[in-house]
């Protein structure tokens, strides 16, 4: 076992308050449903998960770090219960990210290391279609202000945030705003 696995728990509970049968993770989960016919509430003993309220990592996301969320669907306007998690590990050493203009890596283009809190104001860009993430864990925002709907981004190639519907409901939108996942997360 790996101490990343030791270190990153999170407990799901079918009804509100921590109450009704319960389902233990401490890794990706892509269906929940064969553990529990429904989830409204769970807690986070150690470590930061990402949440999904389709199967295998796809609708809305919901960032979830360690807490107790004991009604989780009105706390984060959720129409759904969450179907599938994931486990977002620990990440050490710098953050980096190129971000552009256009799908597949085409357009003006931005190299970012730290948190941007609003693109328009920082790059004039009115928002990017595609990304770059090299080093880090990165939560990317619909609107400035790391607000709206997110979307998790762990290292790799991103072509066009239009064809990734799936991934966190972004299709057909860009994003305005980004975070590091950092230590104090955890």
């Amino acid at each position: 076992m790996t101490s990343s696995n030791m270190m990153n728990k999170i407990v799901f509970y079918e009804d509100r308050n921590f109450q009704g049968r319960s389902y233990e993770c401490s890794n990706d989960c892509p269906d929940m449903s064969s553990y529990m016919s429904r989830c409204h509430s769970c807690r986070v003993e150690r470590g930061c998960f990402m949440a999904y309220d389709r199967t295998n990592f796809m609708g809305n996301q919901y960032f979830m770090r360690r807490g107790e969320y004991a009604d989780y669907m009105s706390m984060m306007g959720m129409s759904d219960s969450i179907r599938s998690c994931r486990m977002i590990p620990m990440h050490r050493g710098s953050y980096r990210m190129r971000i552009y203009e256009r799908d597949n890596f085409q357009g003006q283009m931005h190299e970012l290391m730290e948190d941007c809190e609003n693109v328009m104001d920082r790059h004039s860009m009115a928002n990017f279609m595609s990304c770059n993430v090299m080093e880090g864990n990165w939560l990317m925002y619909e609107q400035p202000h790391y607000r709206g709907r997110m979307m998790y981004m762990r290292p790799g190639e991103y072509r066009n945030f239009m064809s990734m519907g799936g991934m966190g409901g972004m299709g057909g939108m860009g994003c305005m705003s980004m975070r590091r996942i950092m230590d104090s997360c955890y």
